[in-house]
């Protein structure tokens, strides 16, 4: 034991002398002079949002390179697990979603940290500072065009998806790319019993499951499936199908409720089918991390508390990118936008990251088969 001791104290003596600190516990006054002897921070970001975070954090503390690369979720995981086998130092700030894998995969393996800057900790319910910070909460949830459908969403049921009326007209990331994607599918399962429920209340009968077939979520994902379901590539090819102005009866889709923000500079009109029985979607949180060996972890700490906002009201430069109808701040104490729907009246399921892991592989098995 004293030869373990002795031996970590000369590994402590022989590092800079801040790294001795625990940084943690460190507010921005202290954290700020290490952070630019470092002079750079690294960020993966599953939005293409960081490049104004980057352009904001730069202007706020001169002399620190913020440099950020949008990659999805699953990109970042897979990157995060090569990286680490290879001994490469990799980003020094994480900010992902797919919860699911996150927790049980990165976090678990120890692949990531988690960090809750001192300054807000106190802002944030349990749940979303433990066991890694939340930024905010997002959506993948069912959205129509607005210009094609001014009475409000041409569909008021699920299962009106898998209907003649709209074969071939329902379009979607696929969900074996896209994590968030297949947690939705996966979220549609685990709610088997009110997709039951709704079946009944869309088709005047209860539910018929096909050979093989085990609950009524796994039957509302095959059939949405043999009713030509449309996959794409990508969140904004999903966007730009759906919400395209022009359209005589434009498509509907999953996607992301915050994209109505784009709607006047890409000429879209999407709005979200809130009132869609049993639910249009999942609520999932936009999670925050550093690396376990950041090769920058002061500057790694600045930016995450950067991410989380000012003491104002809106968050600020840091959170600008993120106030908007559709992302819901965790932070109790920044307002919710104002043109948001409340998100206690939102029609989503929020996700249990930890129920949605245990069966997130047979999910994608059975989509496997589908498609």
């Amino acid at each position: 034991m004293r030869a373990a001791f002795a031996s970590a104290l000369a590994l402590f003596a022989a590092l800079p002398a801040f790294a001795q600190d625990n940084l943690d516990t460190l507010d921005n006054a202290a954290l700020l002079p290490k952070a630019q002897a470092e002079g750079k921070v690294t960020v993966y970001a599953f939005t293409s949002r960081i490049g104004r975070v980057e352009t904001a954090f730069e202007a706020a503390y001169p002399g620190i390179d913020m440099v950020s690369f949008d990659m999805s979720s699953t990109e970042q995981i897979a990157r995060i697990k090569s990286e680490a086998q290879a001994g490469l130092p990799g980003a020094d700030v994480i900010y992902i979603s797919d919860a699911p894998v996150v927790m049980t995969e990165l976090l678990a393996g120890g692949l990531i940290a988690p960090y809750v800057p001192p300054r807000v900790a106190a802002d944030l319910p349990d749940a979303m500072k433990s066991p890694l910070l939340a930024q905010r909460l997002s959506t993948k949830v069912l959205m129509y065009n607005e210009e094609s459908y001014p009475q409000g969403a041409p569909v008021d049921n699920l299962w009106d998806l898998t209907t003649p009326e709209w074969k071939g007209k329902v379009v979607m990331v696929d969900p074996l790319q896209r994590g968030d994607y297949l947690d939705l599918m996966t979220e549609i399962v685990l709610k088997s019993d009110m997709m039951a429920e709704a079946y009944q209340a869309q088709f005047g009968k209860p539910i018929q499951l096909a050979s093989g077939v085990e609950n009524a979520g796994q039957q509302f994902i095959a059939d949405l499936f043999a009713n030509d379901v449309v996959l794409m590539g990508s969140t904004d090819d999903v966007n730009a199908a759906v919400g395209a102005k022009g359209q005589s009866a434009a498509p509907i889709g999953f996607t992301s409720y915050s994209d109505r923000r784009d709607n006047e500079d890409e000429g879209w009109a999407l709005q979200v089918a809130n009132d869609v029985m049993p639910a249009n979607g999942i609520v999932f949180p936009a999670l925050l991390a550093v690396n376990p060996k950041a090769a920058n972890p002061a500057a790694a700490r600045l930016a995450v508390d950067f991410l989380m906002g000012d003491d104002s009201e809106t968050g600020g430069d840091g959170f600008k990118p993120f106030y908007v109808a559709g992302d819901w701040p965790t932070r109790s104490d920044i307002a919710p936008h104002p043109d948001a729907i409340p998100l206690d009246q939102f029609n989503g399921w929020i996700i249990d990251p930890a129920q949605t892991a245990q069966i997130r592989a047979e999910v994608a098995d059975l989509i496997l088969t589908l498609q």
